[in-house]
């Protein structure tokens, strides 16, 4: 089962390095890694192409935002499972596609997904919260839940049976994409109960209260344009929850 893994990069040679590496020392023997650049200024394409035959294919050009930067990549992808890596994020282990592929290979999965370990910058160590994916299913849409888009893996027909990302959302397309394929129930798939990502903190879902209100806007329009019959107060409601991934780690 070929594997394809879409990176999005814009000026970011302090992190891209360790999410190259992680997609380089997997065990799993066919793995398309796809970089798809915004026209970067720094020195994040010198670091990509160091890897030589480690990355597929690079695109580098000025581009829309984050998710047409990840459509470009879907369009590039030629793997029987499609996966989003983001260019602050590592995949935990070397065996991570090996465990995804065989799993979906196996059950025949649709999708699948898992956690998500978060690290504050400088200190890549320390996990300093869990994103725990279990409490999404199609109902929890409603109140917001959705799986840790990391580490969502998917297979080709997917995308082309529902489409790609939403480019005029700024915050919330991942979520949008989610509840668009997830909402008719239609989808087979499996959660794995262990963290296959690790994530940065500080990024556009964690960067602080403006971004926090946008993010619930644009969750209460996705439902809105898919259906889904929710409120504030559904949305709001799973931040007490949220809270508790700093203290269960």
């Amino acid at each position: 089962m070929k594997v394809s893994i879409i990176t999005a990069t814009y000026n970011s040679a302090a992190t891209v390095g360790r999410t190259l590496k992680s997609v380089r020392e997997q065990t799993h023997p066919d793995i398309e890694h796809i970089i798809v650049d915004g026209a970067s200024k720094d020195n994040t394409l010198a670091i990509v192409a160091a890897e030589g035959p480690h990355v597929a294919k690079v695109v580098s050009e000025k581009d829309r935002g984050i998710y047409d930067a990840m459509n470009k990549g879907i369009a590039l992808a030629t793997g029987d499972v499609i996966g989003l890596l983001n260019s602050d994020d590592f995949l935990v282990n070397p065996d991570t596609i090996a465990t995804i592929a065989h799993t979906m290979q196996e059950e025949g999965l649709d999708a699948l997904y898992g956690d998500v370990g978060f690290f504050q910058p400088g200190n890549i160590e320390k996990t300093v919260r869990r994103y725990r994916s279990n409490r999404f299913s199609p109902k929890a849409l409603a109140w917001g839940w959705m799986p840790a888009h990391p580490t969502l893996y998917l297979r080709r027909e997917v995308y082309e049976r529902f489409g790609v990302f939403k480019t005029d959302y700024r915050i919330a397309g991942d979520y949008e994409f989610v509840a668009r394929i997830f909402h008719e129930g239609r989808l087979k798939y499996r959660y794995l109960p262990s963290v296959l990502v690790r994530m940065q903190m500080g990024g556009a879902s964690t960067g602080g209260w403006r971004s926090n209100l946008l993010l619930n806007q644009e969750t209460l329009r996705a439902c809105r344009e898919n259906g889904i019959s929710t409120n504030w107060f559904k949305i709001l409601s799973k931040y007490p929850l949220k809270m508790l991934e700093f203290a269960r780690r």
